[in-house]
């Protein structure tokens, strides 16, 4: 067969290619960020959209509506009693006389804090411990495993019930209660993820090149697996505020005056006969906050999933 080379075929041989033709096939990406990308899916979702931007009003109502408000979560007024709702008095007012808007608002305050506040010891111990447990293996992994069954196997309300004894009824006892063994899901997530991500390429890749054990496990194996992290870390504040609400609703809450939802609840519970509708505010606020919350949960699982891309 005889050969053909470049400089055997003439320029007139060819045809160029109008400036149509040659961009048939270009397709334009816009280049974004992984958390752009996520951004953009999460507002595809409508429900958790509608429900971020409802936990940001809760949370600007919590702020803002005690301080411009003419009443106090305390102020007593014993000639409007258990007012229904009115002008004045939106949600109406409790048995002393106390504006029920203004400690539902209050109230927000305490139950949100002690929720972000536990998913926050939850992401921080909880990643750590996991990142420790799963890297490390062998002997570490055992002890320090063991040890969170230790704490997983002792129920909650123990550990709740030992500290507001120790350190009276209080915010700061109970977000030490709620978040001393809220992080113990956390660490085996975590742990599980990095057990099979230290086996990919990347990690190895990493450890050839010089990489140290700290770097490659913050830098490369934690940033891996944020997507099931900021999922859990969603849903922890839902579950740390109905546990906050249900020791407030049994008994074992903060102490008076001082509102959440859950000793809402529980004062309004003498009245359900009698006054129904006191207790349809905490209750509802408490609904809707964890509905919300699930919602952002979801939306960010879907979100943050690459497989679901």
């Amino acid at each position: 067969m005889e050969k053909i080379f470049c400089q055997d075929i003439e320029d007139s041989e060819f045809a160029r290619l109008d400036d149509s033709e040659k961009d048939s096939e270009f397709v334009a990406v816009e280049s974004k960020t992984y958390f752009q990308d996520a951004w953009g899916r999460f507002k595809k979702n409508k429900l958790a959209l509608v429900s971020l931007v409802f936990m940001a009003v809760v949370i600007l109502f919590a702020i803002f509506a005690p301080m411009f408000s003419p009443y106090t979560y305390d102020g007593q007024d014993l000639t409007c009693r258990n007012a229904l709702p009115n002008a004045a008095h939106w949600f109406g007012t409790d048995k002393f006389g106390r504006d029920i808007f203004v400690r539902i608002m209050y109230g927000a305050r305490i139950s949100l804090s002690v929720g972000f506040a536990a998913a926050l010891l939850n992401l921080v111990i909880g990643v750590a411990y996991g990142a420790v447990c799963g890297y490390f293996g062998g002997k570490v992994d055992m002890i320090l495993m063991r040890l969170v069954d230790i704490i997983y196997s002792v129920p909650t309300l123990l550990y709740v019930i030992l500290i507001m004894l120790i350190f009276g009824s209080n915010i700061f006892s109970m977000l030490l209660a709620i978040g001393i063994s809220s992080w113990v899901g956390m660490a085996r997530l975590v742990r599980g993820q990095i057990l099979t991500l230290k086996e990919q390429e990347y990690a190895l890749a990493a450890y050839v090149i010089g990489a140290s054990k700290k770097r490659i496990m913050f830098k490369h194996l934690i940033v891996n697996c944020m997507g099931p992290i900021i999922v859990n870390t969603t849903l922890m504040v839902p579950n740390a505020i109905f546990t906050e609400a249900f020791l407030a609703f049994v008994g074992i809450g903060i102490s008076i005056p001082q509102a959440s939802w859950g000793t809402m609840a529980n004062d309004a519970r003498s009245l359900i006969q009698s006054q129904p509708i006191q207790i349809i505010w905490p209750v509802l606020a408490i609904c809707l906050t964890m509905l919300s919350l699930n919602f952002i949960g979801d939306g960010l699982s879907e979100a943050l999933d690459p497989k679901k891309k």
